[in-house]
């Protein structure tokens, strides 16, 4: 049996940054790992965690999106195994709880310079060194390299048997967790954390933010989208977001509005469907019987009623996003520009559609036509009901002599 390497990323991430991203993205490559955990620690023995702390709940949360970020699902993920033990949360009885008598994994702590030199004063560091190579990280490596060193000699003399990789990356952010917890309360910091982190510390109010969701700039907007869906979904936002602005200012839409819209059209994307119809009876949006039993044509519904009621959005963006996913008789030109840049936006890839580019810029109308067509071919040919709304939208731009032809 091949031995499995495991990676160890344990801290309180008060909140996960950018450094930590780095790190775990560096460490995987460089070590070959086979798995890399990331684990939120419950009661760091090292120092009290400050006031005004999130719950663990939230921490958590925001070490998944961290995770999430990494767009490695089958190598990276979140471990509750210390917030769920009580009282400290030292890495030696993680390191026994993980391997539960198991040989044939090989465990790397991985670990920041600062926590390095001081790892010998860590809860029976003779355990977690025979259990445990460690690794270092740092983004200066020269400029503490005696202090490693030493530390390196110390540790090896003291546990002979001890293992040490040092790894220098130079994109590392470093800034401690104190500093960025000030600039957050401060209104700034945005840069040393990732979206959805961020977007997750605005939208729950973490860390003193008090940020006014309904009058939200671009891009804290964007954060607050992508911090409600998964890593993955985020390209093709951004590829709508960026469609929209450009078939705006093709036919003289609102960039701002088609911008904003954009940003939000699939905010509720991974909702599951108990959430999504609890969110339309909050809001008395009428559901028929079809969108009851397909949740993937609510989350048009459910994002429309979050741009409205929690970031403020005005009716055209509410409207435009209702009818993203099926579209409907008589749409104005910001609901057919949302609704072609989400079919065709530069991520997508499908026979059909170069064509629907070209005739977007042609004509939005046909281009919308042919946007409908291919979902109805598409949903017959899966012998799925198509929904009534794509039926009349089908109906009217025929009514009205559009064609695709030509």
């Amino acid at each position: 049996m091949s031995v499995v390497k495991i990676g160890i990323f344990g801290g309180t991430f008060n909140p996960p940054h950018l450094g930590h991203l780095a790190a775990a993205r560096t460490a995987i490559g460089a070590l070959e790992l086979d798995k890399l955990l990331i684990i939120p620690a419950a009661i760091p023995p090292h120092k009290a965690l400050p006031e005004g702390t999130p719950a663990p709940e939230h921490r958590l949360a925001m070490a998944a999106k961290l995770a999430d970020a990494l767009l490695l699902p089958e190598k990276v993920e979140v471990s509750t195994i210390e917030l769920e033990r009580p009282g400290k949360s030292y890495t030696s009885d993680t390191l026994v709880r993980l391997r539960d008598g198991d040989p044939d994994i090989e465990f790397w702590l991985l670990m920041g310079t600062d926590m390095f030199l001081t790892l010998h004063h860590w809860h029976d560091p003779e355990h977690i060194l025979k259990n445990a190579t460690v690794c270092t990280f740092s983004r200066h490596y020269w400029d503490k390299k005696e202090q490693i060193l030493s530390q390196k000699n110390y540790l090896k003399k003291t546990y002979p048997w001890v293992k040490i990789e040092a790894i220098d990356i130079p994109d590392l952010v470093e800034i401690s967790s104190t500093e960025l917890r000030e600039l957050l309360a401060e209104g700034k910091g945005a840069e040393y954390l990732h979206p959805s982190v961020y977007g997750y510390i605005l939208m729950n109010r973490l860390y003193g933010t008090c940020a006014d969701l309904k009058h939200l700039d671009i891009p804290e907007l964007r954060a607050c989208s992508y911090s409600m869906v998964m890593e993955k979904r985020v390209r093709h936002i951004r590829g709508t977001e960026e469609e929209a602005v450009r078939l705006a200012r093709r036919w003289g839409a609102d960039e701002n509005l088609a911008r904003r819209a954009g940003i939000l059209h699939d905010c509720t994307k991974y909702l599951p469907g108990p959430e999504h119809i609890a969110i339309c009876e909050q809001y008395g949006v009428p559901l028929d019987g079809l969108e009851r039993t397909a949740p993937k044509l609510l989350h048009s519904k459910t994002g429309a009623c979050m741009a409205r009621h929690i970031f403020g959005e005005p009716d055209e963006v509410y409207e435009a996003i209702f009818w993203h996913t099926t579209a409907k008789a008589d749409m104005t030109t910001l609901e057919k520009i949302l609704y072609v840049a989400d079919y065709m936006e530069p991520n997508r890839a499908f026979d059909g559609v170069e064509r629907l580019r070209e005739l977007a810029y042609q004509d939005l109308d046909r281009a919308l036509l042919l946007g409908v067509e291919t979902t109805v071919q598409e949903m017959e040919d899966r012998q799925l009901p198509v929904h009534q709304n794509t039926l009349q939208a089908l109906a009217w731009l025929r009514e009205h002599g559009v064609t695709t032809e030509g």
